[in-house]
């Protein structure tokens, strides 16, 4: 492929050139007066025309220079497994835990985002069909579901006291109530949370703002979308016999709430249950005994 004369590849070693001639003359100079070496107007004169050189130079070179070349773009469709050991309830448990991306597509095929999600599963088991499935959800609903995840249900979770400040030396620390001797879980990070983005359209270009909250942010855009990211999940795994549960906190629960619904209208799948952790009404309306309840620790 020929090199664009315009590239950032191109132009940033000379950029960097110009910058370190910059810093140079400077260090010169400093040096020179530290060492009280009497300097004249005409060699104060001098350095800053070089110095304006250097400035016109860079002016020049950086407007032109396009860093979309070196721009962190994400892998929209990939993952990655490791195995690990851990102890829960006095009971040594194997498992895999596997990051990744998958994305959502549109009603055309082409695909619209991709989500980041984390997914432990139990390996010293023989078969998975009767194992419950545990889809994760934190709230927000800007919230990346990561509270569910290093606080909560996860193998590995903060090193914190218990009222939740962290200790030192500061880290993660084996989770000994953690259900992954119970049920395989699924820490799903909604769309701009996380790892997960929009994507450009087939054209190249972001969708607009308006068009974005169209598609993704909004009560029933978000169950929408979830919803057939998670029918992909669990076909791509091989879980549809396997017991589903949700689990949301905070606006998640508003989140599960709507996908219970929305998972068996279009997708035909029936989960077995939704958990409601630390419920909130946005989106969602909970009067009476219900809103009393859901004040209950």
């Amino acid at each position: 492929m020929p090199i664009s004369f315009f590239s950032a590849n191109f132009f940033s070693p000379i950029i960097l050139l110009i910058y370190l001639n910059c810093l140079i003359i400077l260090d010169l100079y400093a040096n020179l007066l530290l060492l009280k070496i009497i300097i004249t107007e005409q060699e104060i004169m001098k350095l800053f025309k070089q110095l304006s050189v250097m400035v016109v130079l860079v002016s020049v070179f950086l407007p032109s220079t396009s860093f979309a070349d070196n721009e962190r773009k994400i892998i929209i469709d990939e993952q990655q497994t490791t195995k690990h050991t851990t102890k829960i309830n006095g009971e040594k448990i194997k498992y895999s835990a596997t990051t990744g991306t998958q994305p959502v597509w549109d009603e055309e095929g082409n695909p619209t985002a991709s989500l980041f999600y984390t997914y432990y599963q139990r390996t010293d088991i023989k078969e998975n069909s009767k194992r419950p499935l545990l889809i994760s959800f934190n709230g927000g609903p800007g919230s990346a579901s990561v509270w569910m995840h290093v606080a909560y249900t996860g193998p590995r979770v903060l090193n914190v006291d218990d009222e939740g400040y962290p200790l030192q030396p500061y880290g993660v620390k084996t989770n000994p109530y953690s259900i992954l001797d119970v049920a395989d879980i699924v820490f799903v990070n909604p769309v701009n949370t996380g790892y997960s983005r929009v994507l450009p359209d087939k054209e190249g270009k972001m969708p607009s703002k308006a068009k974005q909250k169209e598609m993704f942010f909004g009560v029933n855009a978000d169950v929408k979308y979830l919803a057939d990211w998670i029918t992909t999940f669990v076909t791509r795994n091989n879980r549809w016999r396997s017991p589903k549960y949700l689990i949301g906190e905070s606006y998640g629960t508003t989140r599960v709430s709507g996908l219970a619904l929305a998972l068996q209208q279009r997708q035909w799948m029936y989960v077995n249950g939704v958990i409601l952790v630390s419920p909130t009404d946005i989106g969602i309306k909970r009067d009476g005994p219900v809103k009393s309840a859901n004040r209950l620790p």
